[in-house]
């Protein structure tokens, strides 16, 4: 990973409510639109961010991302297909109980998804993201759950799996930054609901 700059600052948005994320599925290539909650929330986002300047403004090529970050007031926010969610594989639009009944005590942290990605993959996607944003001034990205959670984690120097522990709600947004050259958590899930 590029070493950090003192200024850099990484701003996470995780997209507004889809059908799928109110009802728990794992959703990463199933392609959803936001619902009228989301778009709602989605909305309430733009205050909090508007008079933030930002050096690179990124989304995930999703329309559930690309719309939250319009709904924003990033309409310009350039596709970086990086930012995808993890890929589930056969787990597409399952919840983890439906999961469980097959595989006990799954988590998407610990066990593999059939078809889909491995953590290690997720990982190596995420840090060309975080290269990215450890260059000087602000990066806003928006994008989904697990990928920002592994973001999150890429960002601090843990392992992808360590991405567990930042719980995460849609729209929300998050501020990582660094303290004297040290990465850190500045805020997390705000929300602007």
């Amino acid at each position: 990973m590029n070493v950090l700059a003192p200024d850099a600052e990484l701003w996470i948005v995780r997209h507004g409510q889809t059908e799928w994320s109110r009802e728990w599925r794992h959703t990463s290539f199933t392609d959803l639109p936001l619902t009228e909650e989301g778009e709602r929330q989605a909305e309430t986002l733009r205050p909090a961010l508007a008079d933030i300047a930002f050096d690179r403004v990124l989304t995930s090529p999703r329309q559930r991302a690309q719309r939250t970050a319009e709904l924003a007031g990033f309409d310009e926010a350039i596709v970086d297909p990086d930012l995808v969610e993890w890929d589930y594989g056969d787990y597409e639009g399952l919840t983890t109980e439906t999961i469980r009944e097959s595989v006990p005590d799954w988590t998407v942290w610990t066990h593999p998804c059939p078809n889909g990605e491995s953590a290690r993959e997720v990982g190596v996607r995420l840090d060309r993201v975080v290269d990215l944003a450890r260059e000087p001034g602000r990066t806003l990205v928006f994008a989904h759950g697990h990928s920002l959670r592994v973001l999150a984690a890429r960002w601090l120097g843990l392992v992808v799996e360590q991405g567990r522990i930042f719980d995460l709600d849609t729209a929300t947004y998050s501020v990582l930054s660094a303290d004297r050259g040290t990465p850190v958590v500045k805020r997390w899930n705000v929300t602007s609901w």
